[in-house]
């Protein structure tokens, strides 16, 4: 449940820098969103990950 948790803050700090680059075209906004969605998409994979084990294990 940890990990979901660090991934459940990691869409909130990212959805700030969404707001910024989308509505106000601040580029380094951007910059910190592209990064977080690969530390997302990497917490999410591992998530997965634990999940599959859990179930088969």
């Amino acid at each position: 449940m940890k990990k979901f948790l660090e991934l459940k803050t990691l869409i909130i700090s990212a959805e700030m820098d969404a707001h910024k680059f989308y509505e106000r075209g601040n580029k380094t906004a951007g910059v910190r969103l592209r990064k977080a969605l690969m530390l997302i998409k990497t917490k999410a994979q591992d998530i997965r990950k634990e999940v599959s084990a859990k179930k088969n294990g």
